[in-house]
């Protein structure tokens, strides 16, 4: 097998993607990727790790592994982490063998994670089995009142929280130009359909995938 068919894939695209979404808070991008994942059940998703403490309805192992800080670090210090950092005063972290062990199985992965995660994880999965899997998403808002609106709708936080997060949102908004595809969460079945186009592009990019008749 020469060098660029190593770069390229085998022929068959047996390797998996890792779709890496981020967003700032507000932008409703827990909606999209819920639902593009209802309508693609075969996409795992990467449950994150997170010192924060649940909101309400959200579940220990689906939307988050719970971890108190002390954990977290000792995870973070034996490398079980692609990435990790701290956000809103809270630490977040993906799971290593997990993401890894998906995509050497053919299996796509999602990822929620923030701009800064995101840029961390460029940087941490170098030489990795999902350096060349990576293909990253940034979803955003129609304009930046849409994202007032959503956190003041949420009901759940307090001013303060929301004055922190709506500040953070406009320095993340800046960071859309990083991304290998922007998303715009107007219309919700509409921001679903391209983040699923964005799937079938990456899983189709020459990058990625090799020519059938090449694999002898």
């Amino acid at each position: 097998m020469s060098s660029d068919q190593e770069t390229r894939g085998d022929g068959g695209g047996s390797k998996g993607i890792v779709l890496v979404l981020s967003g700032p808070s507000g932008v409703g991008k827990t909606t999209v990727y819920r639902q593009f994942m209802t309508q693609c059940p075969e996409v795992r998703f990467s449950v994150s790790c997170t010192t924060r403490a649940p909101r309400a309805g959200e579940v220990n192992g689906e939307d988050y592994h719970f971890l108190e800080r002390d954990d977290f670090l000792r995870r973070a210090e034996s490398g079980e982490f692609l990435e990790h950092a701290e956000v809103h005063g809270n630490l977040y972290g993906t799971l290593r063998a997990a993401v890894e062990n998906e995509v050497q199985a053919g299996r796509d992965v999602l990822l929620d994670i923030d701009v800064q995660g995101a840029r961390l994880l460029r940087e941490s999965a170098a030489g990795t089995p999902v350096a060349g899997a990576l293909v990253f998403v940034f979803v955003g808002p129609p304009s930046l009142p849409v994202i007032e609106q959503r956190l003041r709708g949420r009901g759940s936080d307090a001013e303060n929280v929301i004055q922190r997060r709506l500040e953070n949102a406009k320095a993340e908004l800046g960071a859309w130009c990083e991304y290998d595809y922007l998303v715009v969460n107007d219309i919700l079945g509409d921001a679903v359909a391209e983040l699923a186009a964005v799937r079938i592009a990456a899983r189709c990019s020459t990058l990625r995938r090799g020519a059938p008749w090449t694999r002898d």
